[in-house]
């Protein structure tokens, strides 16, 4: 806050706080503390529901025997029994509202739940997620080295090589693949033409049934997020610790092991991080790759619990066990490269 104030001014730097703040309440707090709240309670039916439900059943009964009487009776009795029916009628929509007022009931129930297929579906998703950040990490740190140690032009060409695609909407990039890997695509069709597979007979290879195709387009759909956070520390690093290494006779394996990934730690887990989360979360790239044939991601389960089953409190409590094992990953990668917020900050 000083450093703000004094290169900005006392005005600016509290309007920027400020609204720091209110971006921070208004747009990750409160939805969270609402989805926490929601995923507490559910809604069941009051104890000595079926007992009144039977109880309206034989006020129905009485009031049809009712009509039927003050169809045969006359004068003042006839008066009696219409009021008599009357009052039942009233008890009757007494009894049914109470019957269906749903009673909101506090607990962990909607956790509970989550057992079975759907723990198999969020322990399963976890361990791809955890997969597709190994594999972005094994194709982009070579990535992010080589752009950070290259100098002159090349460094912007390589740079640009790896913007340009991302120019382009992830949905459409994320069918670009779609279209490579799917039955009657781009590899099938190669594979086809020189008689590997047909068309006519269904023998195609069916990548959209593996999971692999979706690691394959989340490794391409994120791997910004991994690339720029480890090019931007290993930039940061003296060019001359690696060739005095090198003078020392290390090998290649040996200079990274000790000089460039020491330096480049926060960027890696920044890098694990960001494409950890975005791999947990993803929606659209599990559902695009697999049509639903190559087993749900948990996010999808927790879409159709909100949006198919309509059940929010189950949906909110899915999602923040999510959250949950997003941020135990969080802090499970900065214990492991042994850095903490401030590093990871600057």
């Amino acid at each position: 806050m000083r450093g703000l104030a004094a290169a900005y001014g006392r005005g600016l730097a509290g309007a920027v706080v400020l609204l720091a703040a209110l971006w921070m309440l208004a747009l990750i707090l409160l939805p969270q503390l609402v989805m926490v709240e929601r995923s507490l309670w559910s809604t069941e039916r009051p104890e000595g529901a079926y007992a009144v439900t039977a109880q309206i059943d034989a006020l129905y009964q009485d009031v049809t025997l009712l009509g039927m009487d003050e169809a045969a009776a006359q004068g003042a009795e006839r008066a009696r029994i219409a009021a008599e029916i009357e009052a039942k009628q009233a008890e009757i929509a007494r009894l049914e509202t109470e019957e269906l007022a749903p009673r909101k009931v506090y607990g962990f129930q909607n956790y509970t739940r989550m057992r079975g297929l759907h723990l198999y579906i969020f322990a399963r998703t976890i361990l791809y997620a955890v997969l597709v950040t190994l594999l972005a990490l094994a194709a982009c740190y070579p990535i992010a080295y080589a752009v950070a140690t290259k100098e002159g032009k090349g460094a912007a060409r390589l740079m640009l090589l790896l913007v340009i695609p991302y120019a382009i909407n992830e949905l459409l990039r994320v069918y670009a693949w779609l279209m490579i890997l799917d039955y009657q695509g781009v590899i099938n069709s190669l594979l086809a033409a020189l008689g590997l597979v047909s068309f006519k007979d269904r023998t195609w290879i069916p990548f959209l049934e593996w999971p692999a195709s979706v690691f394959l387009a989340m490794v391409y759909a994120y791997i910004l997020f991994m690339v720029f956070p480890i090019y931007n520390t290993i930039e940061t690093l003296d060019k001359n610790q690696i060739e005095a290494a090198r003078d020392l006779g290390a090998s290649t394996v040996m200079i990274h092991r000790r000089v460039v990934i020491p330096h480049a730690k926060p960027g890696i887990a920044v890098g694990c991080i960001m494409t950890f989360m975005l791999s947990a979360g993803s929606y659209a790239v599990p559902q695009i790759m697999t049509r639903g044939q190559g087993g749900d991601w948990f996010s999808q389960l927790v879409y159709r619990q909100f949006f198919e089953a309509n059940n929010w409190n189950i949906g909110a409590a899915y999602a923040f066990a999510l959250l949950l094992a997003c941020l135990a990953f969080v802090f499970l990668v900065m214990r492991l490269f042994g850095v903490g917020i401030r590093d990871i900050v600057e």
